[in-house]
């Protein structure tokens, strides 16, 4: 056997990401470890009999494990092999009908009872409850330098992901070439769950890590191997976000309601309620808009990507929670405890608190949004671009040049728009500063680099007159695609093939104008032959030479999305070879 190595100087020492949260994993961790020893401990001593009386030797193993920043620990765990030379002398790792286990060890170790006097390690902080298992420095040795960076920032565990997933380990392993077996295939997989673990550790995904193990382990369900995201993303950690976290905020948010509704309520009249009652009457309303909540969505909804009609469902919940509170209160005995308008109104403040605090990155990010359009306006150091279109296909064109990769890169200056009720309105937060008969002047002024063209709903011989408008600017023309009727071709080709009978097996027409043999449509050609026009038009020889390899590029390597379709409709079901 190699010496101990220490690891202390292998690695690098890593701070808690959170002090906090770490302080209080720490706590948890050691009163229910003293518990547990203190309600286990006439258990321990019936198992320490059996081992004793089983073979001869100690009861107890301990062996040299590597901790937290690199440190090296002695593990305690039931004796589960003979006391013999050839126990040491074998691999550091077992499989199944592994000679050196005894009688009682086998039940132990299928059990992972021997594993128990572990809480012994973590009472003394060696060790947590959950978190990577400790490995022997004689393997960890060969581990990574970046993995060790990782997994060894935080005190190993009793249990973890990856002791859950491999908890047969020893049946999954060959009995010749058992430490080949074991570093080619199991080891790689632990190492990966375990850093998974510690990029993504919380209270929550402890107690679900924990909830597994009790399930899977100690009620011997052997057979069932749950999907790995369900070890990370559990019940506890599912319930605790959509559910729990929101409870509390709803509770004091409601709280919060009440108490200021009555502030106001007690300057115009009296009103003895007292802060018992009150905070059971929030308690109350808020499990009422959390279970009305429930039935209507609110808590599958995702709050930092929802949509404005999402609120619909925090009303309706609000609106169910409120309508019960009043029954309630009316039925309270000896009369009501509150006056109905009071709830009334503590109910339309608890919902716009409960509106703000769902919305309020949305709030936020747009606030920050407008100061930074201002900001870049004031600045105006990107290519400044100008849309034609504020329709479907203009709005996606802003919305993508407005995310946080491509804002430096683009000044939006705004979006032009025959549609009168448009004009000097805003889109998306961007403006609306003109109609077709402005973009030369206005390309002119705002010093505009890029056109947009966003328009697909109109005429042929209309769009070619607006592209003939946009070709006579100095501006740079980029056609837009089409994704809107892209999509909705698609879908009529589906339900045109759906509603056909099944004799009929003819493709649908799909009738494009496009070039041969390309898919891609006039518009677009119709722009880049005018950028070339305008290239020669201007003397600019190598620009037009450039835009015409440019283009030829693209045609050789078009798709072609008019055959797919039609290919994708007339062979409905796949055929299996």
């Amino acid at each position: 056997m190699t010496d101990t190595i220490s690891f202390q100087t292998a690695i690098r020492s890593r701070t808690p990401s959170n002090p906090i949260g770490e302080a209080a994993k720490r706590i948890f961790d050691f009163c229910f470890a003293l518990l547990g020893l203190i309600i286990l401990s006439p258990f321990f001593g019936l198992l320490v009999l059996l081992i004793l009386r089983d073979t001869p030797g100690p009861a107890f193993f301990r062996g040299p494990r590597v901790g937290r920043g690199g440190k090296t620990f002695q593990i305690l765990k039931f004796r589960t092999m003979f006391e013999r030379p050839e126990t040491y002398d074998g691999p550091k790792v077992t499989t199944q009908g592994d000679p050196r286990i005894t009688p009682v060890g086998r039940w132990l170790r299928n059990t992972k009872l021997n594993e128990l006097p572990q809480l012994w390690n973590v009472l003394k902080g060696e060790m947590s409850l959950v978190g990577p298992r400790p490995e022997d420095p004689d393997i960890a040795v060969g581990w990574p330098a970046e993995v060790k960076d990782e997994i060894f920032s935080v005190r190993p565990g009793i249990t973890s992901p990856a002791s859950v997933l491999y908890r047969n380990e020893e049946s999954l392993l060959p009995s010749s070439g058992l430490m080949r077996a074991y570093w080619d295939t199991v080891l790689p997989s632990k190492m990966r769950l375990d850093q998974l673990y510690v990029r993504n550790r919380s209270f929550w995904l402890d107690l679900d890590v924990l909830f597994w193990t009790g399930v899977l382990i100690l009620l011997r369900l052997g057979s069932y191997q749950p999907p790995e995201q369900m070890l990370f993303l559990g019940p506890i950690s599912r319930f605790a976000s959509r559910h729990f976290n929101w409870f509390v905020v709803d509770v004091l948010f409601t709280f919060t309601a009440i108490g200021l509704t009555g502030l106001v309520w007690r300057s115009f009249g009296p009103l003895d309620v007292g802060w018992l009652n009150s905070l059971l009457f929030a308690l109350g309303f808020a499990l009422l808009f959390s279970l009305t909540g429930a039935v209507f969505g609110v808590h599958r909804v995702h709050w930092s990507r929802a949509r404005a009609e999402d609120a619909f469902d925090l009303l309706m919940a609000a609106l169910a929670a409120t309508l019960v509170a009043f029954i309630v209160d009316w039925g309270w005995p000896p009369s009501p405890l509150f006056p109905p308008a009071m709830i009334l109104v503590a109910s339309g403040v608890a919902f716009a608190g409960f509106v703000l605090v769902r919305y309020r990155r949305r709030i936020l990010r747009g606030a920050a949004d407008h100061w930074g359009m201002r900001s870049r306006r004031a600045a105006a150091t990107g290519e400044r671009v100008l849309i034609v279109g504020g329709g479907e296909t203009g709005q996606f064109v802003a919305s993508m040049l407005s995310r946080q990769r491509t804002a430096g890169a683009f000044h939006l200056v705004g979006f032009i728009d025959d549609d009168l009720y448009k004009q000097g309105s805003r889109i998306r937060g961007i403006q609306v500063i003109g109609q077709r008969s402005d973009i030369p002047e206005i390309v002119k002024t705002r010093d505009v680099g890029i056109l947009v063209f966003a328009i697909h709903n109109i005429s042929r011989e209309e769009r070619g007159q607006l592209l003939n408008i946009c070709a006579g600017t100095p501006a740079q023309l980029v056609m837009a695609p089409d994704i809107i009727g892209a999509l909705s071709a698609i879908a009529s080709l589906s339900r045109e093939s759906d509603n056909r009978p099944p004799e009929k097996t003819a493709a649908p027409t799909y009738e494009v104008e496009e070039l041969p043999g390309t898919g891609i449509p006039p518009d677009q050609v119709d722009a880049w032959l005018m950028q070339i026009n305008k290239f020669v038009e201007a003397g600019e020889v190598e620009r037009a030479q450039a835009q015409i390899r440019t283009l030829r590029t693209l045609l050789h390597y078009a798709p072609r999305p008019v055959e797919i379709i039609r290919s994708t409709v007339q062979t409905k079901t796949p055929s299996i070879e």
